[in-house]
Parts: C-alpha cells; structure tokens; sequence
C-alpha cells in the first residue's frame, strides 16, 4: 500500500520566534525573489477529471478570458523583463513547460537574462486533483523531461498548476529530483518538507502579494498592489534584524505587465533596492542554501 503522510505531518511544528536563527548569504537580512508567473492557458484546455472549469464565461470558447491572459506572452512579459533588467533582478519563473516550445523567444529570454524556473505544469489550465498518483507523477515527469530537452538542465523547483496538488504531490516532486515546492504558503522561512524519499524545501510563495489575487480578481489595482508591497517589505525588513525572513513578489505578465501597472512593480523594487541586507535571489539559490546550512537540523528538530 502507498504510504500518505498526513498533511499535518508535511513539516514539523515549529513557531517562528523559538527556531534557531536562520542565516542568509553575507549577513542578509530578508531574501526577496520576484516569481512572474509565465503561463499557457488553452483555449479549449482538457479537462482531466477537474471539478474547475478554467473559463468563467459559458458557453465555450470564452474569447474575452483567454485573449487576456494571452496578452501576457505577447506584451506583457517583455515589459516585465525590462523592468526587472533595470534593477538587475533575476526573476524566478512559475513555468507553463508548454511556453517552451510555443513562445520560444520568452525562453531565450529566460535563458539570457539567467532567470531561474520552477515548473507550473505543462498547461495552467491542466488541473492536476483527482488525478491518480501515477497519473500525477506522470504529469510532474513530463515537466522534468520538457526542461532537460529544452535546456539540458535539472528542473528545481515545482508549483503545482492553479495550486492543485494532491495528498501525494511532495513524494512524487521529490521523486523526481525536485529541491523546492511552492505549494505551501504557511511561513516566512524556508522549511523542510517530510518526504516518503529524498529532500524538499518548501520556499515562501505567496497569495497576498499576488497580482492575480489581488488585482484579478477585481478587488485592487496596481497602486494597492503597491501600497501592499511597501507595507509588506516594510514589517519583513525590520523583523529580519533579529531572525531573517523571505519576501515573496508574485507577479502574471498579463497583469503587471500592463503599460498602466508597470510603475508600480517598479517603484516597489527600487524602494526595495535602496535598502542594505536584502538579498535579490533565486528559489534555487535559497533552497540549495537551506539545504547545505539549516534544513538537517529543522528536520531534527
């Protein structure tokens, strides 16, 4: 029989303010990684058995919705990538593996600018619940062997596509030689994550400071969006003087990526930049350092 770990028993308890201190690179004291989202969304999308329905307007073919997420691989994500080159940030793309083979100049963007990249699936419109286990490794291989083909790399990190993982989903990424998770959004460090087999690092992604949550969903607009940045960075920063945090950005190219948003996310990394002891990184580049320094002992407790 598989053996399913409880989801309560995927890390262990540990309150923030009695863990050990946690140490970045050169003394930081808050990591901040900028994840764009770069998506595919099908415009008749498969349904594999999902009780969600990606397009919200029925009948099909719903024009309006996939033309506008469309819009960030057309315009979108190049704005975002100039801005991001203007701060010298390298950003850590949530990967559909689909884009690599349809929008192949956004990957030799990636490639060329360094950009680090953790799997979304093939399609975000491919929803990975109810799929059984063997199904859903299947899926989670076939983005591993996409990015060898594409980039002769080993992929590193894994975001379950419209965050629809499963009981299973930490064995089966870790099975396939994945470092770091994004599907977890309970702290503001890296934590280890107990795996049937191997090592996984959850790193903070986030929901809050997400275009799509708070602007797509209508609720917000880009100077929101920043307000919230601030206030955010703001309550890390000071907080991390004493035991250091992450600070996630999370941004969708057809969302920030518009010509009246895109000052925005500029004014919150150059209110960022502007400050000593943050450390611009990767989810690659904290999950291999929260291995080498810190994940043994949290696992011990």
């Amino acid at each position: 029989m598989t053996r399913v770990i409880p989801p309560e028993d995927r890390y262990p308890h540990a309150p923030l303010p009695f863990r050990p201190r946690l140490t970045w690179p050169g003394g930081a004291r808050l990591a901040v990684w900028v994840c764009p989202n770069i998506e595919h969304y099908e415009f008749l999308p498969a349904q594999q058995g999902s009780p969600r329905d990606p397009w919200p307007r029925t009948p099909h073919p719903d024009v309006l919705s996939y033309s506008l997420k469309d819009y960030g691989n057309r315009a979108g994500v190049w704005r975002m990538m100039e801005c991001l080159d203007a701060h010298g940030i390298r950003g850590s793309v949530s990967f559909s593996m689909s884009v690599g083979d349809m929008f192949p100049e956004i990957l030799d963007g990636m490639l060329t600018r360094d950009w680090d990249v953790f799997s979304h699936g093939l399609y975000n419109t491919r929803y990975h619940w109810n799929l059984p286990e063997d199904a859903e490794r299947a899926e989670i291989e076939a983005s591993v062997a996409a990015w060898k083909r594409l980039t002769g790399r080993q992929l590193r990190g894994w975001f379950s596509p419209a965050a629809s993982n499963t009981l299973v989903t930490p064995d089966l990424v870790a099975e396939a030689g994945i470092s770091y998770l994004c599907d977890f959004y309970h702290d503001d460090q890296p934590t280890p994550i107990c795996v049937r087999g191997g090592r996984l690092v959850s790193i903070p992604y986030t929901m809050d400071l997400n275009d799509a949550v708070m602007i797509g969903a209508g609720a917000a607009e880009g100077a929101d969006f920043l307000r919230a940045g601030l206030d955010m960075f703001e309550t890390l920063y000071a907080e991390g003087a004493t035991q250091p945090r992450v600070m996630c950005i999370a941004l969708h190219p057809y969302i920030m990526g518009r010509p009246h948003r895109i000052r925005f996310l500029d004014a919150l990394l150059g209110h960022i930049r502007r400050h000593e002891g943050v450390w611009f990184t990767t989810g690659a580049e904290m999950a291999d350092w929260y291995l080498a320094n810190h994940h043994d002992a949290a696992m011990r407790g």
